[in-house]
């Protein structure tokens, strides 16, 4: 385990957590995308906001790969190509990977190498720390499926992450022998459908199960910071296009996923990608072209690799 050094004035950590997914590791919650973890790192937790937990983030990284800087506090920065390790020790077992363009704080070095560290954000339910019991009532049946609607696989002997996106957050994990419902592939990925039972008393969390929409959220200002805003709920006025499938060169979808084509009517005159989930398709061949839609959606990604163009996954569609 890594004793981390937390810079002077810093918080000091309450617990260690271990990660025990691999997961995005950010700048804030919700924020820039600073690298990702690998499952068995064991980190201090320095503060917990909602669902996300601040992780005293340290270990060496090859010292070609950084360049020094004045910046934001920070003395480091990644320089290179695609990112680089971040490792237990010099030559070690790797805890993760940092994005190109992240900055860091110098603590030592070892000839070649330097041990850094910086604060980082990570999803609660990542780390062991957090109780995943579910709760009362947690026995009930749901009663059987109809294996010959869709193919259900089970997950094997060490469970799984259920992410947002392949690239994106943890949003739930599998147990050992847990079920999913496979409902489209794009190579070792498949996207999933989960039936279970949740404790939800009627009219407890009503206010915080509703997603908090960024109302000031423009689609140029998406484009213009294309990392910082990933999974933020927004709801934006556009003009329909076309109805599309995604081809395999797009590989922010998976092959096949039906999406809509659309253009910003404010922000820009930005285009804008909005990936429909497959059961939300009922209605939306009778859309058309240049007729106006307001879509609430969660950003998947601010750039999508072959446009730059935003892509939402779509929550709420509402015909004008």
């Amino acid at each position: 385990m890594l004793a981390a050094a937390v810079p002077a004035g810093g918080v000091q950590a309450a617990q260690d957590a271990a990660v025990r997914v691999e997961e995005n590791v950010r700048a804030a919650p919700n924020g820039v995308l600073l690298g990702r973890l690998a499952p068995g790192g064991r980190f201090p937790v320095l503060e917990a906001q909602g669902q996300w937990r601040k992780l005293a983030l340290e270990g060496w990284v090859w010292g070609e790969s950084l360049e020094g800087v004045s910046r934001q506090g920070f003395d480091l920065v990644v320089s290179a190509d695609g990112g680089e390790n971040l490792r237990v020790e010099p030559q070690g077992r790797v805890l993760g990977r940092l994005e190109e363009g992240t900055l860091l704080h110098e603590v030592e070095r070892d000839g070649r190498w330097v041990r850094v560290h910086r604060d980082v954000w990570i999803w609660a339910a990542s780390l062991s720390d957090v109780d995943d019991e579910p709760g009362p009532g947690r026995d009930a049946d749901p009663g059987p499926v109809d294996p010959a609607r869709v193919p259900w696989r089970t997950v094997g002997a060490s469970g799984g992450a259920v992410l947002s996106a392949p690239d994106g957050d943890t949003l739930a994990r599998v147990r050992p022998g847990g079920q999913v419902a496979v409902l489209a592939r794009r190579g070792n990925w498949a996207r999933v459908r989960i039936e279970g039972w949740a404790w939800l008393p009627e009219g407890e969390g009503a206010d915080e199960a509703r997603p908090a929409v960024q109302a000031d959220l423009t689609p140029d200002r998406v484009v213009a910071e294309p990392q910082a805003h990933r999974g933020a709920v927004v709801v934006w006025d556009l003009q329909f296009i076309s109805l599309e499938r995604a081809e395999p060169i797009r590989t922010d979808f998976y092959e096949g996923e039906p999406f809509l084509l659309a253009r910003a009517l404010d922000g820009g005159q930005v285009y804008v990608y909005v990936a429909v989930p497959p059961e939300r398709m009922e209605g939306l061949e009778t859309l058309s072209p240049l007729e106006r839609i307001r879509v609430t959606g969660r950003i998947r990604t601010g750039a999508a690799s072959l446009t730059g163009n935003p892509i939402l996954d779509l929550l709420d569609l509402e015909r004008r």
